[in-house]
């Protein structure tokens, strides 16, 4: 099924999440190249579940490339705020897109609430074609608080207030191999290399 898989492409535009996944799949002879590189829209993300999202994203760029296709779902779930921005954390400040405006939105939404618990969660589906009736579907979570004030230079989006206690960092202070063992992408994708290994 997957021993001839050495290419795909990953659903997403983001330089930090390429970045990432690259690295993780690489060891395996495996290479991601954006969709970006192939003129590929962005997919809808309609839905309000990750797993949703993740499946519409992939099915688009194999169906717009032909080639097999990776997509994450992820976002940052704050247990005080209902689960939210959820799904919509890339886009919790509004359009156009930016870190910075999301990030000082969550930190005023929790400037009074003394439960400051999150999670990063991540979905990450791969497709072998764009009507692959068999996607692999994989998940993870990464359990941490947010912080008022930003830390670290790594990472991207939430991560210089996402602070770990057990570590004494936030997620942007952690240099990125030591990310990509502990963070939601990371243990998503060690259970999807794991079904990739057991499928070839």
């Amino acid at each position: 099924m997957t021993s001839n898989l050495t290419k795909l492409v990953l659903a997403s535009g983001n330089a930090g999440k390429l970045k990432e996944l690259s690295a993780m799949l690489a060891p395996l002879g495996i290479e991601v190249v954006p969709q970006t590189q192939f003129g590929v829209t962005d997919a809808e993300e309609p839905f309000f579940t990750f797993v949703e999202n993740a499946l519409t994203k992939a099915r688009h760029a194999a169906r717009q490339t032909g080639l097999p296709a990776l997509a994450d779902d992820s976002g940052l779930c704050v247990n005080a705020l209902g689960g939210a921005p959820g799904v919509l954390s890339a886009r919790y400040a509004g359009e156009p897109k930016s870190d910075q405006r999301n990030n000082q939105k969550l930190v005023k939404a929790l400037a009074d609430v003394a439960d400051k618990s999150a999670y990063y969660y991540s979905v990450c589906v791969l497709v072998r074609h764009a009507d692959d009736p068999q996607p692999i579907i994989v998940d993870g979570s990464w359990f941490g608080e947010i912080s008022s004030a930003p830390r670290g230079e790594f990472g991207f989006g939430y991560d210089p207030h996402f602070w770990l206690p057990h570590l004494g960092k936030t997620a942007a202070e952690l240099q990125p191999a030591e990310k990509n063992k502990l963070s939601h992408r990371g243990k998503a994708m060690r259970l999807l290399l794991e079904k990739l290994s057991e499928a070839t």
